[in-house]
């Protein structure tokens, strides 16, 4: 696995591009990429960071695990393809999203605006099997991953965290609350949302605020 990324983020994270773990994790992935069809595309593996760059930060959104249904993962936690149905966390978070803003409920899915303002969305693991969810869990990729918010934590300050759902919530632990603001709820999932553990929790408005108070410039989400 070729590891193509944007030169801010190579910069932070070549230490861990050179640890034992990652040549593992790299064999692995070219491994699978090569018997199965996997996700996302292999250009859009390092998507999230390659559309946010390390300087231009703002938030960061958690996810676990990328789509395994086909066209559906672009690289970026919770996006989509244009053109392609929403997914039901999606379509929730888009309806939250409309009542907090008061703004129409989006077309595409596809996020990617999002991440050219500085969000970036993060999935654990960065990878999947086709049709087989957490198949590329464990593997190794968490331990990029937290390495990856460990390094935000530590190298910038003011960036808005916004963890949905009980695995998100466990990053908590590697941020600096000093430095940082944090934003939790319940996962935009069905099963979490139609409980009354999602909708209400107006993160974007809420975001929007605190990079207000801070002379930094709004997410146009």
């Amino acid at each position: 696995m070729e590891v193509k990324i944007d030169d801010s983020w190579k910069n932070i994270l070549q230490s861990e591009f050179d640890k034992p773990y990652f040549k593992t994790l790299t064999d692995f992935i070219k491994s699978e990429y090569k018997q199965y069809t996997c996700y996302p595309k292999r250009a859009h593996i390092f998507a999230a960071f390659n559309n946010c760059g390390f300087d231009d930060l703002r938030v960061v959104i958690i996810g676990q695990d990328p789509y395994h249904g086909q066209n559906q993962a672009n690289g970026l936690s919770f996006s989509v393809n244009d053109a392609v149905a929403h997914p039901p966390s999606l379509m929730n978070i888009f309806k939250e999203l409309s009542i907090d803003l008061q703004v129409t409920y989006p077309q595409s899915g596809n996020l990617e605006k999002w991440a050219k303002q500085g969000v970036l969305l993060l999935n654990a693991t960065l990878t999947v099997r086709a049709n087989e969810a957490g198949s590329h869990q464990k593997k190794g990729w968490e331990i990029f991953t937290d390495a990856v918010i460990q390094k935000i934590s530590t190298e910038k300050k003011g960036v808005v965290f916004l963890l949905w759902g009980g695995f998100a919530k466990q990053k908590t632990k590697l941020i600096d609350l000093k430095k940082h603001c944090i934003f939790t709820s319940g996962h935009p999932s069905p099963l979490s949302a139609n409980r009354g553990f999602w909708f209400g929790n107006k993160h974007f408005s809420k975001t929007n605020k605190v990079l207000e108070n801070m002379k930094k410039p709004i997410i146009e989400w």
